[in-house]
């Protein structure tokens, strides 16, 4: 069997070539379609190891979150966000070369995804308001983050 090709079309060329798509999985509980959206791409940025290992496990827990990939620099960051999509970054203030602020503005700075959360030893009443004026949707004190609080950061 032949595939049809349009007039004009290289057959060796998709229609999808450069189409982003989502794919939806459904489950049927008590005779009703639950529609479940893909999980929430996360990218996690912190220069120790020790942080990192407890945030996955954080990202793990936290339901519909999906942690993609990591970086220990602003720099790093910078070039995976640019490389890959993602939905949301969770960024250290105190990185070495490039702070998490100044990452957090060129990353928030095109308007369109990813957002991000800061997250820091700092108290909240330090660095929440910074962490907001650089673009981010919160601010997430280290002592303070478990999953709970991911969800709630991110859906409020």
């Amino acid at each position: 069997i032949e595939p049809a090709v349009e007039p004009g079309v290289d057959s060796h060329t998709s229609p999808w070539d450069g189409a982003t798509l989502v794919l939806y999985h459904a489950q049927v509980e008590n005779g009703a379609v639950k529609v479940i959206s893909p999980p929430i791409r996360v990218l996690l940025v912190d220069d120790q190891e020790a942080f990192r290992s407890a945030a996955r496990l954080v990202v793990e827990l936290a339901d519909g979150f999906s942690l993609v990939d990591e970086a220990e620099t602003a720099e790093q960051a910078l070039d995976l966000v640019e490389a890959h999509e993602y939905d949301l970054v969770l960024m250290d203030i105190n990185l070495p070369g490039i702070d998490g602020l100044e990452a957090t503005r060129r990353i928030t700075g095109g308007g369109g995804p990813p957002k991000v959360i800061v997250l820091s030893t700092y108290e909240a009443s330090e660095y929440e308001s910074r962490a907001r004026d650089a673009g981010a949707i919160g601010f997430i004190s280290k002592s303070d983050f478990g999953p709970d609080q991911l969800v709630s950061v991110w859906g409020g």
